[in-house]
């Protein structure tokens, strides 16, 4: 059986896709936009939009801008029902990121471990660039330092913990996690997402733009309470061998998912309502939707396989592009690595249970 392509191609060639779609994305928005987005920015530029954020120095003028820019593209039935979709995708792949970064594996990639700061980013400023030029070059550099470890050998003294070799490498650091992570992200993403689609103000718009700094610390406060009361579950846990964890991690943003898909499908049942200035920030939306849509099914591809890649695609088409994703990476993680000649990578699952593992046992067989 061939191994996937994550074994095979050095990281400077998994990473000339990415930064053609970068560029693709580049040139696409581009083109697509016009006169109204112009117009929107040099609105907040006159201080004729959102006074309280158009007169704060420096940062007034963007920041009036990205709120208006938002505030545009919900105003509609029609527009509320493509964003519905998008927003329920965010809130997906931001579990999927928040995952990653609770395991044991990710712990000493940055970008990967702590994703606030790249997710701001992404917010605020980059969109799908951020996806294709940091987020997904950072998974890429991690898998194959990880792969090329495991390749070159190790020590005989290593504990099932650690970041490479260890057996519980792909577990969640804390079990807590199970708990902090879909409550954080309940909390501080979701339901912020679900205020501003049924009343998109300016103040509402903002708190969501913050949603990654709401869950971290959401996460950290519900991640120590936990601890604190319950001190067992400070030990690490593998999240996909518990069937009541996984449905607990991913219940609310599938839920939120099918029913963005079924509100999607009604709205556009609907006469189209949106207005000139809708349709154009709406188109950069979905646009830039539509790239990291692309990175995520490249990405799977590379570590996974087509077959995965289908899982995700199949599910997007029936359940929405959040169960796609979801769906998608717990089907990732049940998928046995091809590689025969490493027993876990950062891209695959659990080790092969076939004999019990004593001091003697290599890690690497």
């Amino acid at each position: 059986m061939p191994r996937q392509t994550i074994h095979r191609l050095p990281l400077r060639y998994l990473l000339i896709p990415p930064i053609l779609l970068a560029f693709l994305t580049a040139i696409t928005l581009y083109q697509h936009s016009d006169t109204n987005i112009y117009m929107l920015y040099s609105q907040c530029h006159a201080r004729s939009r959102i006074p309280f954020l158009s007169h704060i120095p420096l940062l007034g003028t963007p920041s009036c801008f990205l709120v208006s820019f938002f505030q545009e593209a919900l105003s509609g039935i029609r527009s509320k029902g493509i964003m519905s979709a998008v927003l329920s995708f965010i809130a997906s792949l931001f579990t999927i990121a928040t995952v990653e970064a609770a395991r044991i594996c990710n712990s000493p990639s940055i970008l990967i471990a702590y994703p606030t700061g790249p997710w701001l980013v992404f917010n605020m400023l980059g969109g799908a660039i951020v996806w294709e030029l940091v987020i997904i070059p950072a998974f890429f550099h991690r898998s194959r330092e990880i792969i090329l470890a495991r390749e070159r050998g190790m020590g005989e003294l290593v504990g099932p913990s650690d970041p490479v070799f260890g057996e519980a490498m792909r577990h969640l650091g804390k079990t807590a996690e199970t708990v902090a992570i879909p409550v954080a992200v309940a909390l501080g993403c979701i339901v912020p997402s679900v205020v501003m689609l049924f009343k998109p103000t300016p103040v509402t718009i903002l708190v969501w733009l913050f949603f990654p700094l709401w869950v971290s610390g959401i996460r950290k406060l519900v991640r120590r309470a936990i601890v604190w009361w319950q001190e067992e579950w400070h030990v690490s846990f593998h999240l996909e061998s518990s069937r009541l964890a996984m449905v607990g991690m991913y219940a609310v943003p599938l839920v939120c998912s099918i029913a963005s898909h079924a509100v999607l499908i009604w709205s556009l049942t609907q006469r189209d309502d949106r207005k000139e200035m809708t349709r154009a920030t709406l188109k950069f939306i979905v646009i830039d939707m539509f790239f990291i849509g692309l990175t995520v099914l490249y990405w799977l591809l590379v570590e996974a396989g087509w077959r995965v890649v289908l899982v995700m695609v199949g599910t997007s088409l029936v359940l929405g592009p959040g169960a796609g994703i979801c769906v998608g990476w717990v089907y990732r993680e049940a998928s046995v690595d091809p590689d025969r000649s490493v027993t876990v990578v950062a891209v695959g699952a659990q080790p092969s249970s076939g004999e019990g593992a004593s001091e003697e046992t290599p890690l690497l067989r």
